[in-house]
Parts: C-alpha cells; structure tokens; sequence
C-alpha cells in the first residue's frame, strides 16, 4: 500500500486526512461568500471603496459584483461535488 502524498514529510494519515477534511469545508465556504460579497457590492451607498471599484460602472462586464459572481459560480464544483455524493447516498 502507498502512503497519501503530503506536503510535510512523515505527516501521519490523521493529519492528512485533517487537512483534506479542511479543504474541504474552505471550498464550500467560498461560493456563497462571493455571493454575499457581490449582493453587498451591488447595495448602493459603498462608500469610499465605491469610488475605487466602481469604475467600470459603464460596461457590463466591468466592476466588482460580476467577478464576485464569477468567483462563485467557478467556486459552485464543491457543492456540486457535495450534492452528487447526497443523491448517491439517498438513491443506494
């Protein structure tokens, strides 16, 4: 049998395992939130940080609540990932 790759030599598996479990949590709490982020970049009145973000305003594609958007949907494949493994699970 093989041992887990690790980024420190001679980790044992539970700490593998540990950093895997962490990972995994971090991946789910980043798409909602960037979600969270982009609806409280689009509330009017930012305040000072709207002046320095928003001056892509004119374009559709620009400023920040499009790329908050973008960074949670490219972050969705660890719920997506998530759901898969509940419907296995359910439909066995």
């Amino acid at each position: 049998m093989t041992a887990p790759v690790s980024a420190v030599p001679g980790a044992s598996r539970d700490v593998v395992e540990a950093a895997r479990h962490l990972a995994r949590w971090l991946g789910l709490a980043a798409t909602p939130t960037f979600a969270i982020m982009a609806v409280l970049t689009a509330l009017p009145g930012g305040g000072p940080a709207e002046m320095l973000c928003g001056a892509g305003q004119g374009s559709l594609l620009g400023g920040m609540v499009p790329m908050y958007l973008l960074m949670s949907a490219f972050h969705a494949a660890a719920w997506l990932r998530l759901i898969a493994e509940w419907r296995g699970a359910v439909s066995r």
